[in-house]
């Protein structure tokens, strides 16, 4: 038996299907997220992306770049630029799920210790001043 064949039997396994974790990757990127956030109330050209999120064009664009080669965004020609919108209605679901999910566990998962954005007491209390 080899280190490597040692090291995989000790390694804890995760089933998690790799297309599902490659979209809630996709939906954990807080610039990616506010886009679909955005294109979740109607379509936008780029311009109003990024008066949205505040990020620079470029930044914008490659976001948008990734979330229509997961299939997640689609755009269609006005002009001289383009509309974007949501390619799969069913995301408008999930995203509603998912307020409904943090408004049930409330101000929990804000103060996950690993996740959140809020750190809770314990943290705080051995924190230098």
């Amino acid at each position: 038996m080899t280190m490597n064949d040692v090291a995989a039997a000790a390694a804890p396994r995760c089933d998690a299907p790799p297309p599902a974790v490659a979209l809630f990757r996709s939906l954990g990127e807080p610039a990616r997220l506010a886009i679909l956030l955005r294109l979740a109330e109607g379509e936008a050209r780029v311009v109003d992306l990024v008066s949205a999120v505040g990020l620079a064009q470029s930044t914008v664009s490659a976001h948008l770049s990734c979330l229509r080669e997961c299939g997640l965004v689609d755009s269609r020609p006005e002009g001289r630029s383009s509309r974007y919108f949501l390619a799969r209605p069913e995301l408008l679901d999930l995203l509603a799920a998912a307020e409904g999910l943090l408004a049930a566990t409330g101000e929990a998962v804000d103060l996950c210790p690993t996740y959140g954005t809020r750190p809770t007491t314990a943290n705080t209390e051995n924190t230098p001043r």
